[in-house]
């Protein structure tokens, strides 16, 4: 009987492109139809060493891609990120450890490139946490009730000279970037973007017209001319039995630099003739939005869920370059199974700065990489990870120590999917 060839996992190559993307399309259940427009588009910035497959006979049945992307630590300091993503193992192959191994080459060459953190965007929850992955940032999205909102239509929506204009998309494409460049280094979880993302998501870059829908983009300028926000958003157009508008705006994102900014927008977006729904998007969970309305419960939940996943792979570099609030010192016994990040570490910090080392020190909390991830962007709680057992107190207080070290007065929050 002859031994099938073990199924090979390994960058592609570029003349495989094709057989990826078909991979790809097939494990979204998308139509494995790959057209030459797609082949050209993703041929553009595909990094063939970094475009990971695995292939069964010459055929691909497994992918997986990473790029270089930039996160913002506590305190507004970039690290490098291995973005992982079109991350699919094809039905006829699961449970056959290809994701394992396309992800050790991945973390591995991450690693060896000297990022300090993986990241990704987990479209199941009990995936990636056996790689050493844990969700380090949420997302809450809200749908406005206007008219129960109680805000009066006679208000200005803005004052003191500030205005909202409405622009276009080769205003914004060249606008924009500056603008979220302003933000990201102020909010923790925040993820870079490229030249790429700003044509994609301003129609300069379309596969498929027909399914593209422009969007209405408005600016805040402040008294001063500074632009500090903008929003994109999209209008249906809904009539009931009487025929009276019920319009819903749906929000695309929407970015301020500073509260006002964002205050304005979404009394803007509340105040167009016809909207009676506003849909806002992904947001942070202590996102201001609902208390901007006089009725904040006229802002009801309807999306709350994980979102950015951080693998830490330089535990010293990753503790070194976040701020700070108070002064303390925790010795941490990491657990990382065969992964680079294992080990036990001295971590000494205060406003002014904060010193990470390797230790013999007895240690003070025993916590797996990827609870560690989900402490590292301020947003998690020891104490409250302890209470499920996911983290482990070797000294009475330690968790509240890490909680008074590593917690943030804010939430951390990732604007963009990848």
């Amino acid at each position: 009987m002859t031994r099938r060839p073990e199924i090979a996992v390994r960058p592609v190559t570029e003349s495989e492109i094709p057989d990826w993307i078909r991979a790809l399309n097939t494990g979204f259940l998308r139509t494995p139809h790959v057209s030459g427009a797609e082949i050209a588009d993703r041929g553009s910035y595909l990094v063939p060493s970094r475009t990971l497959g695995a292939f069964d006979a010459g055929r691909c049945v497994a992918t997986l891609r990473s790029f270089p992307q930039e996160l913002t630590a506590v305190g507004g300091t970039p690290v490098p990120a291995d973005a992982i993503t079109n991350v699919t193992v094809t039905a006829t192959h699961r449970r056959q450890g290809l994701l394992t191994r396309m992800m050790a080459l991945d973390l591995a060459a991450a690693k060896e490139r000297g990022d300090v953190v993986a990241t990704l965007i987990a479209a199941e929850y009990r995936i990636y946490g056996r790689f050493g992955f844990g969700p380090a940032t949420w997302t809450t999205e809200w749908e406005i009730d206007v008219p129960r909102a109680g805000l009066d239509p006679r208000d200005p929506v803005t004052t003191d000279g500030a205005r909202i204009d409405l622009v276009d998309a080769e205003d914004v494409r060249k606008l924009g970037p500056e603008l979220f460049e302003r933000l990201r280094r102020s909010r923790p979880g925040a993820v870079s973007r490229d030249e790429r993302w700003w044509q994609v998501n301003t129609g300069a870059v379309l596969l498929d017209r027909a399914s593209w829908t422009e969007p209405f983009y408005a600016v805040y300028r402040a008294p001063g001319g500074e632009i500090e926000g903008l929003a994109a958003y999209v209008c249906d157009d809904v009539w009931n039995d009487a025929k009276q508008p019920l319009d819903t705006a749906t929000v695309k994102g929407l970015i301020g630099t500073t509260p006002a900014a964002e205050r304005a927008l979404w009394r803007y977006l509340c105040s167009i003739d016809w909207i009676t729904k506003v849909r806002s998007g992904p947001r942070s969970p202590d996102d201001l939005l609902p208390y901007f309305l006089p009725d904040p419960r006229a802002a009801r939940i309807v999306t709350q869920a994980d979102w950015l996943w951080v693998r830490i792979l330089d535990v010293v570099r990753a503790l070194e370059a976040r701020s700070y609030e108070g002064e303390g010192s925790l010795v941490l016994e990491v657990t990382d199974g065969t992964g680079p990040a294992g080990g036990r570490y001295r971590l000494d910090a205060s406003p002014a700065g904060a010193t990470c080392a390797a230790t013999t020190e007895s240690a003070e909390l025993t916590l797996d990489v990827a609870e560690l991830a989900s402490l590292w962007l301020g947003g998690e709680s020891a104490v409250r990870l302890a209470a499920l057992d996911r983290v482990r107190e070797e000294r009475a207080g330690a968790a509240r120590v890490a909680d008074a070290l590593l917690r943030t007065s804010g939430r951390p929050w990732c604007p963009d999917s990848f």
